[in-house]
């Protein structure tokens, strides 16, 4: 289906929060790019869609399977929206390397972010909904959304690039507003601070 028809067809799911086995190994590979997978990645839109977020891997809502969606803006303000199913991703090297400093969150511990350290722009190859190649180059969000949903395709959380005290200050925030993120959240709308 095309993108304009997977925003427009899903459902929201839970997301599934940091801890569950799923978000902490690297998913399966894309082989079947049928029915079922395009249903998903609605789901997949709509969730991302009711969570306010800027992309979704399948594993945030208990899929273990190599594929993400984005919606989330460009380096140049431009919104961008897609697919990408067995990912991987390149970042600048050497002279190129930029990093910059951002505050970064995720929807599977929601309302808790935390300055992390990312190459500025990245590079994201692999195959879009129908299974033909695709690759995606882009800064701003974007970049850092290709980067960070690539972790999660890998098993990695972005707590998991933090030191040990500011992840337990990432903990510790999202603690203090869990209560606003009820257990089936985005499917089961956020309570009122």
């Amino acid at each position: 289906m095309p993108v304009s028809e997977l925003l427009r067809l899903g459902t929201p799911r839970p997301i599934t929060r940091w801890g569950a086995p799923v978000l902490h190994s690297p998913a399966r590979p894309v082989t079947d790019f049928g029915t079922s997978l395009q249903y998903l990645l609605a789901d997949m839109f709509a969730t991302n869609t009711a969570a306010d977020g800027a992309g979704l891997a399948a594993q945030q809502i208990g899929v273990c399977l190599a594929v993400f969606i984005y919606d989330c803006s460009d380096e140049t303000g431009a919104r961008r929206t897609g697919v990408v199913c067995n990912p991987v991703v390149e970042v600048p090297e050497g002279h190129d390397r930029r990093l910059v400093d951002y505050g970064e969150g995720c929807l599977s511990l929601p309302g808790a972010f935390a300055v992390l350290a990312r190459p500025s722009s990245s590079t994201c190859s692999g195959l879009d909904q129908y299974g033909e190649p695709v690759e995606i180059t882009a800064g701003g969000t974007l970049g850092r959304c290709l980067q960070h949903e690539t972790d999660h395709i890998d098993g990695i959380v972005f707590g998991d690039r933090l030191s040990r005290r500011k992840r337990k200050e990432l903990y510790r925030d999202h603690e203090e507003v869990a209560d606003l993120y009820p257990t089936g959240w985005p499917a089961v709308p956020r309570h009122r601070a």
